[in-house]
């Protein structure tokens, strides 16, 4: 009985594990959804996958404080989800740690992605091994894409969050920075927003 040959888009590691080679012009976005077995919260940016490393603490809780302050105001018309990848352009589907998005964009139970004009706000926690994406490439893309709204937090020396809050100017399709927050989180866009985010304290 002879083993079986490997598809040549798979490659064996050392330890048995199989690991997709990359195509000589990267992936796509169809690339990212055909392929099987991949870590979960995996992105594609640039045409390259890109793999999650564990969470600290700060990242889970800081994520939970958002999400559920946003829901506490979320507008009939609009939802807001986690960790759900969003197409940018046929090379790049990054995975916000939280969106909003049009209720009409939001499909059934089955549905693994937005586009880019779906969504309202892209918000990332920063992560040690995401500072560059995070803080750079990702917020160009967002821009790029037309995205309105992005919150960038980072961890403050009080372990709380520190919320950076941008608009897209649509001329330069670049963002412009509308404010720091770090005891409270209260906004008017996408809609009113009133976060306490000393309340990690107490999750």
């Amino acid at each position: 009985m002879t083993a079986e040959a490997l598809p040549d888009s798979l490659h064996r590691q050392p330890d048995g594990s199989r690991w997709p080679v990359p195509p000589t012009d990267g992936y796509t976005v169809d690339d990212l959804f055909a392929l099987h077995d991949l870590p979960p919260h995996t992105e594609l940016i640039d045409g390259s996958l890109v793999f999650v490393s564990p969470q600290r603490k700060f990242h889970t809780l800081a994520m939970y404080l958002l999400e559920q302050g946003l829901r506490s105001h979320v507008p009939e018309d609009l939802r807001v989800r986690r960790e759900m990848a969003v197409v940018l352009g046929k090379r790049n589907a990054p995975e916000p740690d939280l969106v909003v998005v049009t209720a009409e964009a939001d499909g059934d139970q089955l549905q693994t992605r937005y586009q880019a004009s779906d969504v309202l706000l892209a918000v990332e926690v920063v992560s040690p091994d995401s500072e560059a994406r995070d803080r750079d490439t990702k917020p160009h893309k967002y821009a790029g894409a037309g995205i309105q709204n992005f919150w960038l937090v980072e961890m403050s020396a009080n372990g709380r969050p520190a919320v950076w809050t941008y608009a897209l100017d649509p001329v330069n399709k670049k963002y412009v920075s509308t404010g720091v927050h770090h005891d409270r989180l209260k906004l008017s866009v996408p809609y009113d927003i009133d976060i306490d985010l000393t309340a990690i304290d107490r999750l």
